[in-house]
C-alpha cells in the first residue's frame, strides 16, 4: 500500500507538472505587431484602450448553432462589448465628444453628449437590431447598482450589422448578456477578433470584429495615454491597406461560401469587389489627457484619418461613428460648482491627434489579425486574414 500511495502521488505530481507546463506554454493571441507589421508611435504596456488608467472593458460572446437560418433559433454569431470610462464603481461622468463621418448607423445618447459635454456611464457596442435591448439593459443595470446620476438615463449604445453570419432578426442578445458584460468588465488585456459585439463582423472582406491599441506620448509631449477600441465591420477587399501596402489587392477575395439552393441563391459577400462600401465601424477613443468636450470632438474626428490609413472611403452604406472621452478632470460636474478643471492647450494638442490616428489604424488591423475564420447562417463563411500571406505581401513591398 505504501508503494502504491507513493506511486499514485508521483503520477499526480507528473500530471500537475504537465498541466502547469501546458498552461504556461499555451500560445498568446497573435497581434499585428507579432507578425512584424510596422506601426508608428509608442504603444502602452497592453497596447489597448485599458492602458488609460481606470478604463474597464467587458464582453459577452454568443456563438450557437450551425446550418440553415431559422429566424429566432440561429445560427447565432453575435454579442455585446462594454467600455466603462471610470470603472464599475464610479458614477462620475467624463468629458466627451462625438463625430459622425458617415451616419448610416446608430449611436444612441449622442445628442445629450453634445449638449452636456459629458458621457454619463458605459458605452456599449452590439449588432444593429439589438441596440434597443442593450440600451434598456444599461438602464436596468444602472438602477440595480445605484449607478444612475439622474432620475433619467440616456445610454450610449452603438452598432454594426452582423447579418451575413448571424441571425440578426432573432434578437439573441438579452439583458442578462449585457449584465454579464458589465459585471465582468475589468482592466487588463482585451480580447480581440471574434468577441463581444464584434463576433459576427466582416472587415474589408476578411473576418473582422473587436480590436484595440494605444499610444503613449513622450514626457515632452505631456506623457499622456490614448487608447482606442474599434468594432470593425466596414470596407471592401480591394480597399484594404496595411502599413501603406495594398494588401486587399494582393490577397484577392475567393468565391463566396454559401449553401446554394434554387430558393436561396448565394448572396454577394459583404465587402466584395462587386459591392459598395458596406458595413460600419464604431471607434471609441479614451485618454487621460485633460481635454474639454470641444477638444474631444476634435479627437473623435481624427479617428477618421486612422480609418483612412486602412483604405476606407466611408461609403454611403457605412455607419462610421466615433466617440472620444477623457478620464481627467474628475468631479468636473459636481454640484453646486463652480468647478475648476484643467485642459491641454490647443497649441499642444497635435501629439494627441497623432496618437489617435496611429492607435486607430493599429486597432483595426488588430481586429482582423485576431479574428478567426467563421461560418454562420446558411453556410456563409468569412475567411480570416491569412497571417503568412500578410507577411509575404509586406515583405514584397519592403515593409
Amino acid at each position: 500500500m505504501l508503494f502504491s500511495s507513493i506511486q499514485g502521488a508521483a503520477i499526480l505530481c507528473l500530471l500537475s507538472t504537465v498541466l502547469a507546463s501546458s498552461q504556461q506554454t499555451s500560445p498568446a493571441p497573435v497581434r499585428a505587431r507579432d507578425l512584424g507589421v510596422p506601426f508608428e508611435g509608442t504603444p502602452g504596456l497592453l497596447n489597448a484602450i485599458t492602458d488609460v488608467p481606470g478604463v474597464e472593458v467587458g464582453a459577452t460572446t454568443l456563438i450557437r448553432g450551425d446550418g440553415a437560418l431559422k429566424v429566432g433559433e440561429g445560427p447565432v454569431r453575435t454579442g455585446v462589448t462594454v467600455i466603462l470610462p471610470r470603472g464599475k464603481t464610479s458614477t462620475d461622468p467624463a468629458y466627451a465628444g462625438w463625430f459622425s463621418l458617415n451616419g448610416n448607423g446608430e449611436m444612441t445618447g449622442t445628442t445629450w453628449v453634445e449638449e452636456s459635454g459629458f458621457l454619463e456611464g458605459p458605452v456599449a457596442i452590439t449588432n444593429t437590431h439589438s441596440v434597443g435591448t442593450v440600451r434598456d439593459a444599461l438602464i436596468a443595470w444602472g438602477l440595480k447598482h445605484q449607478a444612475l446620476r439622474q432620475p433619467w438615463s440616456l445610454p450610449v449604445v452603438a452598432e454594426t450589422w452582423d447579418g451575413w453570419l448571424n441571425d440578426i432578426n432573432g434578437f439573441h442578445v438579452k439583458p442578462e448578456d449585457v449584465f454579464a458584460a458589465l459585471d465582468s468588465a475589468k482592466i487588463g488585456n482585451v480580447a480581440e477578433g471574434n468577441t463581444g459585439g464584434g463576433t459576427g463582423m466582416v472587415c474589408y472582406g476578411f473576418k473582422g470584429g473587436t480590436g484595440t491599441a494605444s499610444r503613449v506620448l513622450s514626457k515632452a509631449e505631456g506623457g499622456y495615454t490614448v487608447g482606442v477600441l474599434v468594432q470593425c465591420n466596414c470596407g471592401r477587399r480591394p480597399q484594404l491597406a496595411i502599413a501603406g501596402v495594398p494588401v486587399g489587392k494582393e490577397i484577392p477575395q475567393t468565391a463566396t461560401h454559401a449553401l446554394a439552393t434554387p430558393a436561396t441563391p448565394p448572396a454577394e459577400h459583404p465587402g466584395s469587389e462587386l459591392q459598395g462600401d458596406v458595413g460600419s465601424i464604431i471607434i471609441v477613443v479614451a485618454t487621460d489627457a485633460p481635454l474639454l468636450p470641444h477638444q474631444l470632438k476634435r479627437i473623435a474626428r481624427r479617428a477618421s484619418l486612422g480609418l483612412a490609413r486602412t483604405g476606407s472611403v466611408s461609403g454611403n452604406s457605412s455607419g462610421d461613428i466615433f466617440l472620444a472621452f477623457s478620464t481627467a478632470n474628475p468631479h468636473a460636474d459636481a454640484a453646486p460648482g463652480p468647478n475648476t478643471v484643467q485642459t491641454v492647450s490647443n497649441d499642444r494638442i497635435t501629439p494627441l491627434f497623432t496618437a489617435t490616428v496611429e492607435a486607430t489604424e493599429e486597432a483595426i488591423v488588430n481586429a482582423m489579425v485576431g479574428a478567426k475564420t467563421m461560418t454562420g447562417i446558411d453556410g456563409h463563411t468569412v475567411d480570416a486574414l491569412p497571417h503568412e500571406e500578410l507577411q509575404k505581401v509586406l515583405k514584397k513591398y519592403g515593409r
